[in-house]
């Protein structure tokens, strides 16, 4: 992967050593710290997000009771390091653009970890470029459906606006329960490229049919940890009440994985609460979850 720099596989994610599956030159997965914080309107701290996800992952259990495996071990999980990223927010997109385009050249996996929401808007480009037909699996408790917001055509707010930019792009949104009026008139001109699953209906929530629009398409991932409920996730600049908890968000991961293909992901949106651990060991686990339902072999 020319142009990329990767950290020492013990300072990784899951600090495990190259033999055990976190050679860079080998490893499928690629993870990507971009703790973008630029256009933020309310609690701060997503800067620091990538590295707290990193540092938490090394406690995780590397065995997957649903997987029975070690899932890592069937890919490989490396990690880049940290860019000094951009002041200005179109040059830091076109940043991670570059580093996301580098590593789908190399035929591996990129999951970006944030940093804020806006940070989607540079890591789709390469794909909405490279797969037809990409279908976005958006979880979060905000829309992001706003044209701009506070004079930033690129704000965290306007996140999944931007990725509709591509006309061949469509949205699948779980968890949606935060949405300015702004957004109504796109939401009902689009009826056949956005498909909300709200969560004041999250009890008649139906799997299949949450990932029916992904039957064999290519899939990107774009997690926002405000979807999960505020009690469980209140380290994220907007927690909010009312959300989904990790086995149901689970549940929807592994079956668009089964529909669809995952060919990439990005989690977002995490600020850590100094002292307070339990929301980046969740994040990491979310992480190692999601890439095991994309990339490792399925059990039989």
């Amino acid at each position: 992967m020319s142009g990329l720099s990767f950290r020492k596989p013990e300072e990784g994610f899951t600090g495990l050593p190259a033999k055990e599956a976190s050679n860079p030159q080998s490893a499928r997965a690629v993870i990507v710290p971009f703790g973008l914080e630029t256009s933020v309107t309310y609690g701060s701290g997503t800067a620091k997000g990538p590295d707290a996800i990193i540092k938490a992952s090394p406690n995780l259990e590397f065995f997957d009771e649903e997987l029975w495996r070690e899932p890592f071990r069937d890919f490989g999980i490396a990690t880049l390091e940290t860019p000094e990223i951009a002041s200005a927010l179109p040059d830091a997109l076109d940043q991670l653009e570059d580093i996301v385009r580098r590593i789908l050249d190399a035929e591996r996996f990129p999951l970006v970890l944030g940093g804020e929401h806006s940070l989607t808007a540079g890591a789709i480009r390469p794909f909405a470029e490279r797969y037809p037909g990409l279908v976005i699996l958006q979880f979060d408790a905000h829309s992001d459906l706003r044209d701009g917001y506070l004079g930033e055509h690129y704000s965290h707010a306007a996140a999944m606006r931007r990725v509709l930019d591509y006309p061949e792009v469509s949205l699948v949104s779980v968890g949606i329960r935060a949405t300015d009026i702004s957004e109504a008139p796109f939401i009902e001109a689009n009826p056949e490229r956005i498909r909300i699953h709200w969560a004041k209906d999250r009890r008649h929530w139906s799997v299949e049919d949450i990932v029916a629009p992904l039957v064999n398409r290519p899939v990107y991932v774009t997690f926002d940890v405000d979807g999960f409920d505020s009690s469980l996730m209140p380290a994220t600049g907007t927690p909010e009440p009312g959300g989904f908890f990790f086995d149901e968000a689970c549940e929807i991961l592994k079956a668009a994985g089964k529909a669809g293909t995952i060919v990439g992901a990005d989690i977002v949106e995490l600020a850590p609460i100094p002292g307070f651990h339990a929301c980046e060991f969740t994040v990491a686990k979310l992480a190692y979850k999601l890439l095991g339902y994309a990339l490792a072999r399925k059990r039989t």
